[in-house]
């Protein structure tokens, strides 16, 4: 065998690292290109507000433009179909919310797999949920919401933006036994516009979208959904404090790739997000919007997602809620 003959091979996988880059080197280059980033929701929402929020700085700190592209029907599913459908190459982002596992926890028939088809970036923020209902409405307090719903069965209804927000108010109606008639909507835009218009009375909404319209007094607020006090709020009452001991409900939300995706771009984007989240200046925002900036690693971020399906599975079956 000739040096010749011995060399060859190697000649070959020199041209052939030449001609075809690795994984490394484009994971290195990334992004060269612009980045789409779908929101399986109506521009406007809480999702959309903070995904855009998060994509202005992405742009800023990368140097390439993360395009929003929003893509609202079903609760979620078909942005997050085409999303899991798209090529694993970091220039198709998704950013979902609550409703991602709550389409799972009501028996969704889903044209993925909620875990398998997506790898986790990171945990992006966390929106509080707050009680607000038309000021017409002759009720100041929880109590004297619940005494109401009580006293006319069926009278009230209530509106949703998705089953992100349905499924906590149908939490509150079991824990209250109240009947309280669902009103689903396509975004928080038209459910919002329908409760100042009186066309329903109450909704348990996201305070990023619904906390403008109280400080403009278009809608009065009760109370807050979460465990503990806002920040912001401080004189708000939480949901238990006021009259339903045990209720808690707030809506997160978070980045995911299509399954796939190389884990060097995984880490990139983690450690991007992460940034642009925890920054000052972008929490103070993020807490006068009404929620709360969150960052995580990519593995806590999968983790809490498996952990909140089982929890909203148990949830909709104490309130006897699936998917219509």
């Amino acid at each position: 065998m000739t040096i010749h003959s011995l060399a060859r091979p190697a000649v070959l996988a020199a041209v052939a690292l030449l001609a075809c880059p690795t994984v490394a080197s484009a994971a290195a280059a990334y992004p060269d290109r612009p980045v789409r980033m779908i929101v399986p929701f109506t521009p406007g929402g809480g999702t959309d507000l903070v995904a855009r929020m998060i994509a202005q700085r992405l742009s800023e700190n990368m140097g390439q433009t993360f395009v929003v592209d929003n893509r609202p029907a079903v609760d979620g599913v078909v942005g997050t179909e085409i999303a899991a459908r798209s090529q694993p190459d970091g220039y198709t982002l998704l950013q979902v919310s609550t409703s991602h596992a709550i389409n799972v926890a009501l028996g969704r028939k889903l044209p993925y797999d909620t875990l398998k088809d997506f790898a986790p970036i990171a945990h992006t923020a966390n929106q509080q949920l707050i009680l607000v209902v038309n000021p017409a409405l002759p009720v100041r307090s929880v109590k004297e919401l619940v005494a109401y719903a009580r006293a006319k069965p069926g009278a009230l209804n209530y509106g949703s933006s998705s089953n992100a927000t349905a499924l906590p108010t149908e939490l509150f109606k079991a824990m209250t036994g109240t009947q309280i008639q669902h009103i689903p909507y396509k975004g928080s835009p038209p459910m919002l516009a329908d409760l100042i218009g009186g066309q329903i009375q109450m909704s348990i909404a996201a305070a990023i979208s619904a906390i403008p319209q109280v400080r403009s007094g278009k809608l009065r607020v009760l109370a807050i959904g979460d465990s503990r006090r806002s920040p912001e709020m401080p004189d708000l009452p939480t949901i238990a404090e006021a009259g339903v001991p045990g209720y808690q409900a707030t809506i997160w939300s978070g980045m995911l790739a299509p399954a796939g995706t190389p884990a060097s771009i995984i880490d990139r984007l983690n450690r991007e997000v992460v940034q642009v989240v925890r920054a000052a200046d972008f929490r103070a925002k993020l807490l006068e919007l009404g929620a709360e900036s969150v960052g995580s690693t990519a593995a806590e971020w999968g983790a809490f997602l498996r952990n909140e399906i089982e929890k909203w599975q148990k949830i909709a079956k104490r309130a006897n809620m699936r998917a219509e």
